[in-house]
């Protein structure tokens, strides 16, 4: 990313990166399966006969005590008919009518798909018991301007086992947060499109990933039913946090809207036509074998896509449920974000579940907001990651000028070197080589571009020595143009800055057809 940023740094007035939409889960999670319900109805002293009733009593304490607070305050209580209307658009209306700017707006109530019980009857041995099921029933939407938060909303569902989804954002928090400190921002809708003080601004995001979220969401969860502990006073039960989805965003903001509407254009070509599976798996931290074909045994979708929308041009890349993403918001900021709803692909640094004794290693990442911090950092990552293979777009240098460079003989360490023809079979497969994704970290060696330029593995010793000896002198006719240095003390090259300029333009126009290459033209 700091490639990214110098290398437009007279058009760059500031950065941010932190968390962007959040959704948590509240579980209940002795009533979250038939094992722990039942352990619960014991504790209780409630027969199976008597769930439905007992259930249905529970359901009326958490409706009467969910909605009080907005009946006291006379604020709306209002229920649709269909789960599909947009209830944010109707809660903001209501919003901006009464001019609520503190505390709870409405409360929206509709029917929708849920995971519950239901009592099943079994005739042949005349017994009955409880079974999950897929069913429906009425969900309460509480929409409140938080005094941290800001705009947010939560909803409770209304029967067992009384699932709660917390839905907040992490750029209205900051606007608060600004606010309290006195910083001076512009924003538009969820963007910020000026910031008087970047690296502030940045600091109290920073702080958003320390917060102390159970206490947080415990309090949301209290608004939603201040029953809960009366409810459950006989067999107490607090609620499992987990992060259900996570979209953390970096923003690069520009000095005016004409300096990025000349750059986008290409960074979304770029990511079209340059972009392979390969890289969009390293982009989302995920391993690629050295062949650079993702592995076999991978059953994630890898899907790249544009679609126009009403923020702007998004080109999106995804692996199963996780993608990264690239907005050109608001006029002059660049939003790149990673979304993280399977958590199964990542690792982090920390102790076995269960024994906190026991020294760390790297387990697989839980979904549980103990994690939360991990996910910031990997996604952060993704973020860096991306922008750091967009950074080698945008030269105004043209591609004739960059091709004419490498078209003509150089003299390298006193003797003459022959030019490079980006047109030739040969040389075009070598400049496609040494631009893959899987040499820009570690770097690339005399065996990796012969796995890639020779059809055939050498089944000899004096055939690797022969393809050996012709790699060799390909790797002298790139540093001779300057295109690779040597890593020292290593047998390893690296793209220099201009190489992977000039590179990367070649491969875009090589990959793009006549339709494309005029559109990028006009």
């Amino acid at each position: 990313m700091e490639q990214f940023i110098a290398k437009h740094a007279e058009h760059v007035i500031g950065r941010l990166s932190g968390f962007d939409r959040l959704v948590f889960r509240g579980t209940l999670r002795l009533l979250a399966h038939r094992g722990g319900l039942m352990s619960y109805l014991s504790g209780v002293h409630v027969l199976l006969k008597d769930f439905g009733a007992y259930a249905q009593g529970l359901t009326e304490q958490l409706k009467e005590a969910s909605t009080a607070l907005a009946r006291r305050l006379a604020r709306p209580v209002r229920y649709l008919a269909s789960a599909a209307v947009n209830k944010e658009k109707i809660a903001r209306d209501i919003m901006q009518a009464d001019q609520i700017r503190r505390g709870l707006i409405c409360v929206l109530s509709t029917v929708e798909p849920c995971l519950s019980y239901e009592i099943v009857r079994h005739r042949a041995n005349q017994r009955i018991e409880i079974e999950p099921r897929r069913r429906k029933c009425l969900f309460l939407y509480h929409y409140q301007i938080h005094p941290r938060l800001g705009f947010m909303h939560a909803r409770i569902q209304t029967w067992f086992p009384f699932a709660i989804q917390v839905c907040l954002n992490g750029r209205e928090w900051l606007a608060r947060d600004m606010d309290a400190a006195g910083l001076g921002h512009e924003r538009r809708d969820n963007c910020f499109t000026w910031l008087q003080h970047p690296e502030r601004a940045q600091r109290l995001m920073d702080r958003q990933v320390r917060s102390d979220w159970p206490d947080l969401l415990a309090g949301i969860a209290h608004s939603l039913n201040p029953m809960h502990q009366t409810m459950f006073a006989d067999v107490p039960i607090d609620y499992y946090w987990s992060t259900h989805q996570s979209e953390w965003a970096t923003d690069i903001l520009f000095r005016d809207q004409a300096a990025l509407a000349r750059l986008y254009p290409k960074l979304v070509h770029h990511g079209l036509t340059t972009f392979l599976s390969a890289d969009v798996l390293r982009f989302l931290g995920r391993k690629v074998p050295s062949s650079g074909l993702p592995n076999q045994n991978l059953r994630a979708e890898i899907v790249s896509d544009l679609k126009r929308r009403a923020e702007g041009v998004r080109i999106k890349h995804r692996v199963g449920d996780n993608s990264v993403k690239m907005y050109d918001k608001c006029g002059n900021v660049l939003h790149v974000e990673t979304t993280i709803n399977d958590v199964s692909q990542f690792q982090t640094f920390r102790a076995p579940e269960g024994k906190p004794d026991a020294p760390p290693r790297w387990q697989l990442m839980r979904k549980g907001i103990a994690d939360l911090h991990r996910r910031a950092e990997v996604s952060q990552a993704c973020n860096e990651r991306y922008l750091t293979a967009l950074a080698s777009v945008e030269n105004t240098t043209s591609l004739g000028e960059l091709a004419a460079r490498l078209c003509r003989p150089v003299t390298y360490k006193g003797r003459r070197v022959r030019a490079l023809n980006p047109h030739a079979p040969g040389d075009a497969a070598l400049l496609a080589a040494i631009s893959r994704g899987e040499f820009t970290l570690n770097g690339l060696r005399n065996q990796d571009l012969r796995r890639l330029l020779f059809a055939q593995p050498a089944r000899t010793k004096q055939q690797q020595k022969r393809q050996s000896a012709a790699i060799s002198r390909k790797l002298h006719l790139l540093r001779a143009h300057r295109l690779i240095r040597k890593l020292p003390p290593t047998h390893r090259y690296h793209l220099t800055d201009a190489a992977r300029t000039v590179v990367t333009a070649l491969m875009a126009a090589r990959n793009a057809n006549t339709q494309h290459l005029t559109k990028m033209a006009a």
